[in-house]
């Protein structure tokens, strides 16, 4: 008779790793479509490259292209520091929803909603974060050859994934914490 609730617990600690399973597994989808958009953006990378490249042959004097370089790495570095923080932003937000599911039965209730609840404000920090760096650079790069991303569509993107965040942040404290 002492077996039986072992068992259920057994079988729920089967069903909640089931669910961890599939929610991985959603990651890792999520994670190649994010890949195939890198690509995509290396691709673009690329022919601006190629662009640039063509502008070599006009330019008159080194001095003034090694500007020019210069400034061209100087978006490129802004963007990847932006698709730092939202990639940082994103995999915070995942684990935030995850400590409920993973820690559930583990520890207590308010460790699990206190670090949820940590992990999910940072990544909407790192939303606000990845917008203000993007937008307030400081002093401008002198003229550079590619375009920054507009700074309305980093505000709106971020802008929703900071209410994805919480959301999340709101499901955690009044959802369900799995632990009963």
């Amino acid at each position: 008779m002492a077996t039986q609730p072992v068992d259920e617990k057994l079988k729920v600690s089967a069903e909640h790793a089931k669910e961890a399973a599939e929610q991985t597994q959603e990651a890792a989808e999520q994670t190649q479509e994010a890949a195939e958009n890198t690509q995509e953006a290396a691709e673009h990378t690329q022919k601006a490259a190629k662009t640039t490249a063509k502008a070599t042959v006009q330019l008159k004097d080194s001095a003034d292209r090694r500007t020019e370089l210069a400034a061209n790495r100087t978006v490129f570095a802004a963007e990847r520091t932006y698709a730092a923080w939202v990639r940082t932003g994103l995999a915070a937000l995942a684990s935030g929803i995850g400590a409920q599911k993973l820690l559930a039965g583990v520890v207590p209730d308010w460790m699990i909603l206190s670090t949820g609840s940590v992990l999910i404000l940072f990544s909407a920090f790192c939303f606000a974060a990845a917008v203000w760096r993007q937008v307030f650079t400081g002093s401008q790069p002198p003229h550079p050859d590619v375009q920054r991303l507009p700074p309305f569509l980093l505000v709106l993107f971020n802008g929703f994934l900071a209410l994805v965040s919480l959301a999340a942040l709101f499901g955690l404290w009044f959802g369900q914490t799995g632990g009963s």
